[in-house]
């Protein structure tokens, strides 16, 4: 695992990176990659059921829990949204307020869309070994669920590139098309700049960032050829007779024969 990123000074770039063992590796370019961090509400039995039988995402997992009891645990602005894409997946769809409190229009939103609404606060995930049995209210009432939707606060592990001084924009790393950001010679891709991007979107950003890389890398090489090229050619005609004949006076010295 990368601790730090360490830009070098010069023309070009070149990074020392410092590994959590005390290795350190060289090298041209970075592209981090290092996803977000999912910050889960503190109640007792989410976290173990999170990924599990407790989710985040109606795209990512709906079809495996179609058609099934299932409840969705408001945690910020967005929980009536996501109640109402769960509701595709099923027509037995709970939401739990918790502590969030609704406007008159969500509520009528949310009843118009076939949604239950649960009333109270929620005091843990009820499980077992087999899975999640349902969520228990503070009242002592569970209401059993086969699945939860939650709305995790995804926090970007963009630490390697803030101290690396790259930009920020609306909260996140800022980058190009091809993943550039605004320190040259550092690249991101995936959910440490698209919190929300699916792995086929990210696998796609790291591509586009990849083949830029690439592409950079052969320019720099070829401009650094040229340029030893014409050092060498320049030396070369600077190298008259001129120039022969002191350096042979200042290598032979009382050595030299005459001729």
């Amino acid at each position: 695992r990368a601790d730090e990123i360490v830009r070098a000074d010069g023309p070009d770039p070149l990074f020392t990176v410092r590994l959590d063992g005390g290795a350190t590796l060289r090298t041209r370019r970075v592209l981090v990659a290092t996803g977000v961090r999912d910050g889960l509400p503190d109640l007792p039995g989410l976290r173990e059921r999170w990924g599990k039988d407790v989710l985040h995402c109606p795209y990512c997992h709906g079809y495996e829990v179609r058609d099934r009891p299932l409840g969705v645990l408001a945690t910020g602005p967005m929980a009536v949204h996501q109640a109402l894409l769960v509701r595709q997946w099923s027509p037995d769809v709970a939401m739990f307020p918790h502590d969030q409190e609704f406007s008159p229009g969500d509520r009528e939103r949310l009843v118009a869309g076939g949604i239950t609404l649960v009333e109270g606060p929620a005091k843990r995930i009820a499980a077992d070994e087999r899975g999640i049995r349902g969520v228990e209210l503070a009242d002592g009432r569970v209401v059993e669920r086969a699945a939860l939707f939650v709305q995790s606060d995804l926090v970007p592990l963009d630490g390697l590139l803030t101290g690396l001084g790259c930009a920020r924009e609306n909260g996140l790393v800022r980058t190009d098309a091809m993943g550039r950001t605004s320190v040259p010679g550092v690249s991101a891709a995936g959910n440490v700049v698209q919190p929300f991007g699916q792995v086929i979107m990210a696998a796609a950003q790291g591509s586009a960032a990849a083949m830029a890389l690439n592409a950079d890398l052969v320019e720099e090489d070829v401009r650094r050829a040229v340029d030893r090229e014409r050092t060498t050619a320049r030396n070369a005609a600077e190298f008259g007779a001129a120039v022969e004949a002191l350096v042979a006076a200042t290598v032979l010295g009382d050595r030299g024969h005459g001729l």
